[in-house]
């Protein structure tokens, strides 16, 4: 059993493959936590891990309620900590009473353990087949507000993770505010890690950051209504010391696509506590009597193969137990862009020519972006009025899929679907769906506002309107735009006393959509997109399988960005196209979109005919390695922010039976040999390296390296090297 409750000890222990957690039952039914790390048998044993040190006079504590005089909340690990009665850190809850104070206090009332994992209202959530999990909820009490807590933790059987939420529950007589609500607080024993993170702007996303704990608070956040450009929902403790694939490694992932905090502070004894989960500045929820509140799910891992095996146990679980439906795993067909092609000039003879040029090339799929609908010449109108213009396109959209399919490709559609332009139709009929608040001017972004998504009657009219389209059209794929962020907030739907409400119902509104949009048409692939990586996070996975990474497509900019991406995301999410981008040649352009969704962003008709012959190349790659590098374990062997030369990742598949390394070469090196040593094979097998026809063993190549010399003569800046490997009967 995965989920131990020891009576005697009043311990609860979660068993993952390589990882054990823990957290007691104390004195006066404190949850207090104790152990999260490598695997151990122990139960009773942990129970000495509590001791932090001894009571004094700068500690309170309440003589009624607490009778040891050795335990303060003031230094006591705990599993959700609330405030003003001694912990004087950052909590986990805040609720606002009827009387006007936030002192907040639960204990424990009781505890069951059953298999499975339950779904969560409203909310993407991982998910579990039978046998697959098995979840504790705790039940918890705050007396004086009558406020349940079901504190929920679900084990995954094959991986090294817990997901961690929480759904309060008001059993009182009056109304209370929820003002702070983490789905996940971890107190650890020691400041000895680093806080890893990604943060970043449009066209420049992921870039990772290193920074030891130190004493105080440490936090990053999105205020923007989206995940934002600027921060991802993720963050990981690595230990001082350790690395890339050695040491240990715990990291957190938050699904959830709105306003996000994930902040960590060392108290005075050097013990830091991380909590993640709704941004609480921008956040108040009215509970009424007999309502409850869901908080998104958080996704906690371990790993002792430090950054990578961390990642990897993210790829797998996200992609096991994450992204759903009719392409979670079902091959995804190569498709192209329009819009780095045309941008809004084109119609439908254009793009039958962009079709037929790229149908003999074995791309498979044509996008039609921005630009066919309403009266969408440009950025500055239309938004809201999908309805389709068939004076520009010179035909009706039947005719123009059809003369796609003829060629021999599927057919993809964009929409910008939570925005809407001032000069359109939909505004003009309906000013007070766009968000905005009384009495200020509204701000724009790209000429456009946002619509109103926490009412119905807006996310009515927007499906319908989508279905209408959507229903009548053989379409096979969405991408789902959303270009701006959101000011001004609040909603002409919420009175005053709810206007805290607005931000998480924004996104509860988004998914409801995102839910309709792929229950009514499950064929369509919809991919999500926000000015590139403005909205990347676990929360979109669930609905769409894949994102688009960045709006920045030159190859080595890419290089950094999707390294950082691949931190939480598995490469099967990571929208990767080849483009017109002249920094690099189309060799290493396929290269870097392989470690992605890979599809091309150009007009086919300009390629020469040698670019031709490497499209040709690169499509028969996409399907000779499809299932290496969307299953396989990704290791990023060299980075191109700490190595000035290379940037290196290498593909194994679960079997250990093939292999695909990369090297892009950044700068063209001064060192004409340069050892690199391969990661995840079989020691024991030999491999066909197919470029040179050399058989090495999965042990030389992993302590040796595949020998790469790159003659400094011979190379240039932005030049790749790939190599497959293929175990030898």
């Amino acid at each position: 059993m995965p989920i131990t409750f020891d009576a005697s000890s009043h311990i609860f222990k979660l068993d993952t493959p390589s990882s054990s957690y823990a957290f007691m039952l104390f004195s006066e039914n404190y949850l207090v936590h104790l152990y999260y790390g490598p695997k151990v048998p122990d139960i009773a044993p942990l129970a000495a891990l509590m001791d932090r040190g001894s009571y004094d006079s700068f500690s309170p504590r309440n003589p009624a309620l607490i009778t040891d005089r050795s335990f303060s909340l003031d230094f006591t690990p705990q599993e959700f900590p609330g405030p003003g009665c001694g912990d004087y850190r950052i909590p986990a809850v805040e609720v606002r009473s009827p009387a006007g104070d936030t002192v907040t206090d639960f204990r424990y009332v009781s505890h069951k353990i059953y298999p499975g994992k339950p779904a969560l209202e409203g909310l993407p959530a991982t998910f579990a087949q039978e046998g697959e999990a098995e979840t504790l909820e705790v039940e918890a009490l705050d007396p004086v507000t009558g406020v349940k807590a079901h504190l929920l933790y679900t084990v995954f059987a094959q991986h090294d993770a817990i997901a961690r939420s929480v759904r309060l529950e008001n059993t009182g007589v009056r109304p209370v505010d929820l003002e702070r609500v983490m789905s996940l607080c971890l107190d650890l024993p020691t400041m000895d890690y680093d806080l890893i993170h990604v943060y970043g702007r449009w066209a420049k996303e992921n870039t990772t950051t290193r920074t030891p704990l130190r004493h105080g608070c440490q936090s990053f956040a999105s205020r923007r209504g989206m995940t934002s450009h600027s921060y991802n929902p993720f963050a990981a403790l690595l230990r001082q010391g350790a690395g890339e694939e050695q040491g240990e490694a715990i990291g957190v992932g938050l699904i959830y696509s709105g306003n996000f905090s994930f902040e960590v502070e060392v108290d005075h004894l050097g013990c830091p506590r991380l909590a993640a989960g709704i941004e609480p500045s921008t956040f108040c929820w009215r509970l009424e009597p007999g309502e409850s509140f869901q908080s998104p799910e958080a996704v906690m891992v371990f790993s002792q193969q430090g950054l990578g095996g961390m990642s990897r146990t993210f790829h797998r679980l996200y992609n096991q137990h994450l992204i759903h439906g009719e392409w979670a795993h079902k091959k995804r067909p190569l498709l192209i862009n329009s819009w780095e092609a045309a941008y809004f000039d084109f119609d439908a003879a254009k793009l039958v020519e962009f079709a037929q040029e790229a149908g003999k090339l074995g791309i498979e799929m044509l996008v039609m972006d921005d630009g066919w609908f309403g009266e969408r010449c440009d950025d500055h109108r239309a938004l809201g009025d999908w309805q389709v213009n068939e004076e520009k396109l010179g035909c009706s959209l039947s005719e123009l899929i059809a003369g796609v399919n003829q060629a021999g490709l599927k057919f993809g559609i964009w929409y910008e679907p939570e925005m809407i332009s001032p000069d359109s139709d939909l505004y003009r009929a309906h000013p007070d769906w766009a968000i905005a608040t009384s009495g200020r001017v509204n701000s724009q972004g790209r000429y456009q506002y946002v619509l109103d998504m926490t009412r119905k009657e807006v996310r009515d009219n927007i499906f319908e309107q989508m279905a209408g389209v959507l229903g009548s059209h053989k379409i096979d794929y969405v991408k789902w735009d959303c270009n701006r962020n959101i000011t001004e907030a609040a909603s002409a739907a919420l009175p005053p006393e709810r206007q805290g409400e607005f931000f998480h119902r924004y996104v509860l509104g988004v998914y409801d959509l995102m839910e309709r949009v792929t229950k009514a048409f499950p064929h369509i692939l919809l991919e999500n997109c926000s000015g590139g990586g403005g909205r990347f996070d676990a929360g979109m996975l669930y609905y769409s399988p894949q994102i688009w990474t960045s709006d920045n497509t030159d190859p080595i900019e890419r290089l950094s960005i999707q390294f950082g991406a691949s931190l939480c995301y598995p490469v099967s999410s990571m929208g990767a196209h080849v483009s017109a981008n002249p920094r690099a040649g189309i060799a290493t352009k396929g290269a870097v979109a392989m470690m992605g969704t890979f599809g091309y962003e150009l007009d086919p008709r300009k390629l020469t005919e040698e670019e031709r012959e490497a499209v040709k190349s690169q499509a028969a790659a996409y399907h000779k390695d499809y299932e290496l590098i969307r299953e396989g374990d990704l290791y990023r062997l060299t980075d191109s922010a700490e190595n000035r030369n290379f940037c290196d990742w290498e593909f194994v598949s679960p079997d250990k039976e093939r292999a695909l390394f990369t090297r892009i070469i950044v700068r063209r090196p001064d060192l004409v040999f340069q050892t690199l040593r391969l990661r995840g094979l079989d020691p024991e097998k030999l491999y066909l390296e197919e470029e040179t026809g050399r058989i090495c063993s999965g042990a030389l190549l992993m302590s040796a390296g595949p020998g790469l010399c790159v003659n400094p003569w011979a190379t240039k800046d932005g030049d790749c090297i790939v190599r497959h490997y293929t175990a030898q009967p």
